[in-house]
């Protein structure tokens, strides 16, 4: 007879330390949410706690089939231009900032509806700061409400986030019952409507930040342009030779000929001509004391630009994201510059340049880079980067195919909402017939594909698979009920409120998966409708609106906003606790107990 400790045997509290250590990890260091989530499933996999075939239950799952199959649907919209029809069209000229603020999250929040809400908020980011500036406002006034609108737009369907589709799995596990495409709508939309009226009403809390992409516009803020003399004595030495590539105070990041040959990423081991033009990053005075050292004079005009760069370079903006590795070390220190054929020319730290050489400044959680770098350099994939293009952006053009793409995706809704076919079914043939008619390619089919999402979701629900076999889920709802006086009201408002802070600091999806038996265990226990648990904890792993590291979309818009972190916590905190409160209400309305 195996011994208990406090309730619970040796299997379970080995659950809640791998738990423990996920969540840990999660926290307080920079490793990836997949890996971590693969590194809990191992540790359960080789201590045998629960059967191997249950353990490994999420990743046959269907509900993570399905989340593939819909990023490809989603592949074939955006490259057909569905994304930027609907900017083009539904943005317009609000008159004042509180129609912009509804101008933007309603559509924002009908397209997170169906779409994936981190793909909606890149394209909206960059559409916003051009828009925000047509209309005379910050552009961090409307990048926080763009953030709110696509977490509180995807909780509107079962496919709008991925914690939708989970609890909806695990309720279909544990029932037998289908959750329908439409079931979590209503409450969604009370939420979404009592969220918009909440930003309005605390408009005033939303910080008036200098866009870090404004204090980047001005080159000559932080270059400085010098040419070499016919007759100097630097003609003819490298770059090496000349003392030019270890400078105080900068470095030399682009040679411009006077064949207007542009040479980046310039090697040490580069020849002076005369008539060279040197552009130096860095320190403004420093940089001009060179100027007598070597020898060299002053431009006539300044011509290096956003715009002047080699034709196979661009220079990007790309925001440093809360688990890169780049956090805290200069870039003179590491290899990433060589590595990636990119140069650093400059660094905006909440809406101002930093001063000094580039290289030499410790980096912090959402300074936006300046990079001067290949045109098919990918930020994203590199080190948890945001990349985002510097000046104009550019648009998928809408034409037939948007509107075909767009009857696809109607149809994908229409067909398994009214019971002609699985939704998991539906959302195949959507992803066939994107590839078939050539709405998107096979490879950008696959590179569409969030595997490490996939890794996360199969990942929770393995954890929440633990919970349930190992009697975890059953000894917390009891004491959980015990200290609610077994009264359902407060036990559904403690689920929600401990999970609405604990997805501020963690992904939506584990926690959906940690609370999820939980509270359909104790929903049982208490002899209640165990919808009513599990639709309230939908909204309540999605409601994170007081921390930037709480939702991925708080992360695109946090760098571009020159945000600070206590600036999501100011607005964020009073938002938890009114959509808490609307979320309640609304569920207990519509699935009572």
């Amino acid at each position: 007879m195996e011994v208990l400790f406090l309730g619970l045997t040796g299997a379970a509290w080995f659950v809640i330390f791998v738990i423990v250590l996920v969540f840990t990890l999660q926290l307080c260091t920079k490793l990836p949410a997949d890996f971590v989530f693969l590194g809990g499933m191992m540790l359960l996999l080789i201590s045998g706690v629960i059967p191997t075939d249950k353990l490994l239950s999420g990743f046959s799952s269907s509900t993570v089939i399905l989340l593939g199959a819909l990023f490809v649907v989603i592949c074939g919209l955006v490259h057909t231009g569905f994304l930027q029809w609907v900017v083009r069209n539904y943005l317009g000229a609000p008159k004042n900032y509180h129609w912009a603020i509804v101008r933007l999250m309603l559509p924002v929040a009908a397209l997170s509806s169906f779409l994936n809400n981190t793909a909606v908020v890149a394209l909206f980011t960059k559409v916003v700061r051009l828009w925000a500036k047509k209309l005379g406002i910050a552009p961090s006034k409307l990048l926080i409400p763009l953030s709110y609108a696509a977490g509180m737009g995807g909780i509107c369907t079962l496919i709008g986030t991925a914690p939708n589709l989970l609890v909806s799995a695990f309720y279909a596990n544990e029932t037998g019952v289908m959750m329908g495409f439409f079931t979590p709508t209503l409450v969604g939309l009370f939420c979404l409507f009592v969220g918009v009226l909440t930003v309005i009403a605390l408009r005033g809390l939303i910080p008036e930040r200098v866009s870090p992409e404004d204090a980047l516009q001005d080159t000559k803020e932080y270059t400085v342009e010098l040419m070499v003399p016919t007759m100097s004595d630097l003609v003819g030495l490298t770059i090496h030779e000349a003392g030019l590539d270890k400078v105080d105070g900068g470095h030399l990041i682009e040679i411009i000929r006077l064949d207007r040959e542009v040479i980046t990423m310039v090697s040490d081991q580069e020849f002076i001509f005369g008539g060279d033009r040197l552009i130096f990053s860095g320190d403004i005075e420093k940089m001009m004391a060179l100027r007598d050292r070597f020898g060299l004079v002053n431009a006539t005009h300044h011509v290096f630009s956003l715009d002047d760069v080699a034709k196979n370079r661009k220079l990007r903006t790309a925001s440093v994201g809360f688990k890169s590795s780049l956090i805290g070390k200069c870039m003179c220190d590491t290899t990433f510059e060589e590595d990636n054929h990119l140069v650093l020319v400059a660094i905006a730290r909440h809406g101002e340049v930093a001063k000094g050489s580039p290289r030499e400044v410790a980096l912090q959680a959402g300074d936006t880079l300046l990079l001067e770098c290949p045109t098919r350099f990918n930020a994203a994939q590199s080190l948890g980067y945001d990349l985002q293009e510097t000046g104009h952006e550019t648009f998928c053009k809408p034409d037939v195919r948007t509107l075909f793409s767009s009857l696809i995706l109607i149809a994908m809704v229409v067909v398994s909402s009214l019971g002609y076919m699985t939704l998991l079914q539906a959302a195949f043939i959507a992803a066939f017939a994107m590839i078939a008619c050539r709405f998107c390619t096979i490879p950008q089919a696959r590179a569409s594909i969030d595997w490490s999402l996939l890794m996360i979701f199969a990942g929770s629900i393995s954890l929440g698979t633990a919970i349930q076999e190992t009697g975890i889920a059953e000894c917390m709802s009891q004491g959980i009920l015990s200290m609610c006086d077994s009264n359902p009201y407060i036990a559904l408002f403690s689920i929600c409120l401990v999970s609405t802070f604990l997805t501020e600091f963690t992904s939506n999806t584990a926690a959906a998966a940690i609370f999820c038996p939980i509270a359909y265990q104790m929903a049982i226990n208490l002899g209640v409708n165990p919808m009513t648990f599990c639709i309230a904890l939908m909204i309540s792993v999605s409601s994170s609106f007081a921390t930037p590291i709480g939702s991925p979309t708080h992360m695109i818009v946090y760098g571009p906003g020159g945000y600070r972190f206590s600036d999501f916590a100011r607005i964020g905190i009073p938002m938890n606790f009114i959509i808490l409160a609307a979320n309640l209400t609304a569920t207990l309305l519509l699935f009572p107990l």
